[in-house]
């Protein structure tokens, strides 16, 4: 954007003056859309949308809001869902028609649940630590002394955490005789038996798992992942680490992968061969520049908080504009992650092909990089410039979550 915070691209004398109404704080979020670079071409689909445009859904125990493809209609995948809850508030008992893959943001919570073969779970979770419930198994979610606020990613993108088959709903609307009878109790003795859903609401801080879990058999494989266990990939100019099955067995429909990029870092240029990108970015701003096939490019700025999605197979990259380290999650439908490095592509071809089609020498495809490199420097670190300060903020997605 230009210093007058006006739609005048200087690279090739195009644009003119805004003056009519506008709002200019969603332009200074949004350059690249203000100011495209030249290289953006046709029209691709809005692939952004912020948590902090929907609808918020306010109850006693705290608060809950969604990015559906109502809000996002690019998104053909998934949907998300940031909630919070006060410390010992609970998110009711309940289960869903889709996955439920979910990553605790701030605080504790202790989650519950149960399987098909009558296999119990409880666990204790803290702020970077992963759950994930496959469609079908129920569960509930209840904050602990610090309270808790996560996200919650589903299987389809018409997702609403407003049509979850919640315990006290199905009891409101079953015949009391009939709950009775289940229950082996006299109506009397249901009496108070809520007339309504209670979706979030308060509850005392419960004691040690040991003191208050019940008898049964636990589960052979837990749904929870301690993200402490879990060794990040180290590159130049960040880290990344990946979650699928090979480290996660029960997150069998969502993968995923949590990215930190320094500043003056980006995500290299690569695409995903097997699914849509579902992105949720926690911290920083990025610039996310997606190639879409017949000549269709458009770039996007994001910052935390907001959704983005890039299409499959879209050709993109990720950098880091802000000043503190950029940390995002990539999510996929699909329970192995993938994706398709461009340096790696060109790396394993021979030169003089790729000399053919990029019109340089042979000689100068073999100075590319010759291996996946995920997080590259877009700028030289040797070059200390004031974006490398990190301004108080955390160092990396470990502090983050610590």
């Amino acid at each position: 954007m230009t210093k007058q915070n006006e739609p005048i691209r200087d690279a090739d004398k195009t644009g003119w003056l805004d003056q009519g109404p506008r709002n200019v704080q969603r332009d200074l979020q949004n350059p690249d859309i203000l100011v495209p670079p030249t290289t953006d071409h046709g029209t691709i689909t809005n692939l952004r949308f912020s948590f902090s445009d929907a609808h918020m859904r306010l109850e006693e125990g705290g608060w809950a809001r969604e990015v559906t493809n109502r809000e996002l209609p690019a998104s053909h995948d998934m949907a998300g869902v940031n909630m919070c809850l006060k410390p010992g508030a609970y998110r009711e008992l309940h289960w869903h028609k889709e996955a439920e893959w979910a990553i605790m943001l701030k605080g504790n919570a202790r989650v519950t649940a149960l399987n098909e073969n009558g296999e119990s779970f409880i666990d204790d979770i803290v702020a970077g630590d992963l759950w994930d419930f496959e469609a079908g198994i129920p569960h509930s979610i209840q904050a602990l002394d610090q309270g808790c606020e996560f996200l919650l990613v589903f299987s389809e993108p018409d997702f609403s955490e407003n049509n979850t088959f919640l315990l006290t709903d199905w009891l409101a609307h079953t015949p009391k005789d009939v709950v009775a009878a289940n229950f082996k109790l006299d109506e009397d003795a249901l009496e108070n038996l809520p007339k309504h859903e209670k979706y979030i609401f308060d509850g005392a801080v419960p004691g040690p798992i040991e003191q208050v879990k019940r008898p049964g058999t636990p589960m052979a494989t837990p749904l929870t992942l301690h993200m402490k266990d879990v060794p990040a990939k180290h590159f130049e100019a960040g880290k990344v680490w990946i979650i699928d099955q090979a480290v996660f067995p029960a997150a069998k429909t969502i993968s995923a992968a949590i990215v930190e990029v320094q500043p003056g870092g980006m995500r290299e240029l690569h695409w995903h061969p097997k699914s849509e990108e579902w992105d949720y970015f926690m911290q920083g701003r990025a610039k996310v520049g997606v190639f879409n096939s017949n000549s269709l490019a458009r770039t996007f700025d994001y910052q935390a908080g907001d959704v983005g999605v890039i299409p499959k197979e879209a050709g993109h990259y990720i950098q880091n504009i802000g000043t503190e380290p950029l940390i995002f999650i990539e999510l996929f439908k699909n329970p192995v992650y993938s994706d398709i490095s461009l340096n790696k592509w060109l790396a394993t071809t021979p030169s003089q092909i790729v000399a053919d089609h990029l019109n340089v020498t042979p000689a100068t495809v073999e100075q590319f990089p010759s291996e996946e490199a995920a997080v590259v420097w877009y700028q030289n670190p040797d070059q200390p410039t004031d974006t490398q300060s990190t301004n108080g903020h955390v160092d990396d997605a470990n502090a983050y979550f610590s």
